[in-house]
């Protein structure tokens, strides 16, 4: 358990989920597990995966994160859809139309991630293009990409800032997060 002093409750529900479609890294999984599991977020694996879940590679970079993690694991695009209807959904992509920090996150939003080598499937970037839910980091023009579990960190810790109303004007770490307070005393 960590001994810094800002930190996020548990929650009844979790604040934001993030999706990986067709992820192939088990390293980049791993680190967005760990991303998941340190922020209360909840992970979507969508397959095929490049990968066994068994995966040491994976296992390692998750380090023991995995035992507290119940990741949903949807078997394709069509059951991604399915779980998708409903939702406010972003689609995470180098490609994307708005920049990530403009959007207004809430409770329950889902943030889309596609895989390292081929990025979001063309059905799922077509989708986020219809609906105006494109999002993109910014980066210097020469940059093809930003590897996609720095992405997915830059992306839950905005959307989370956001949520919970942190500010660096706040003093605190735990701003606007219901019974943070009470927790934080020893």
């Amino acid at each position: 358990m960590s001994d810094q002093k800002f930190f996020i409750p548990p929650q009844a529900t979790p604040p934001l989920s993030v999706v990986l479609i067709e992820p192939d890294i088990p390293q980049n999984t791993g680190n967005i597990a760990r991303l998941c599991c340190a922020t209360g977020a909840e992970l979507v694996l969508v397959r095929p995966l490049g990968f066994r879940l068994t995966d040491s590679a994976l296992q390692r970079a998750g380090m023991d994160y995995w035992k507290s993690l119940n990741p949903t694991i949807l078997n394709d695009l069509e059951e991604f859809f399915a779980w998708a209807e409903g939702r406010r959904v972003f689609y995470l992509s180098a490609h994307g139309t708005q920049n990530y920090a403009a959007v207004k996150y809430r409770q329950g939003d889902a943030l889309v991630f596609g895989s390292e080598s081929s990025g979001l499937p063309e059905s799922v970037f077509a989708h986020g293009k219809t609906e105006s839910t494109l999002l993109t980091l910014p980066m210097q023009k020469n940059a093809r990409c930003i590897n996609v579990s720095s992405t997915a960190a830059a992306a839950v810790y905005e959307a989370l800032r956001q949520i919970y109303s942190w500010s660096s004007e706040s003093g605190s770490g735990i701003a606007g997060i219901p019974g943070a307070a009470e927790k934080a005393s020893p």
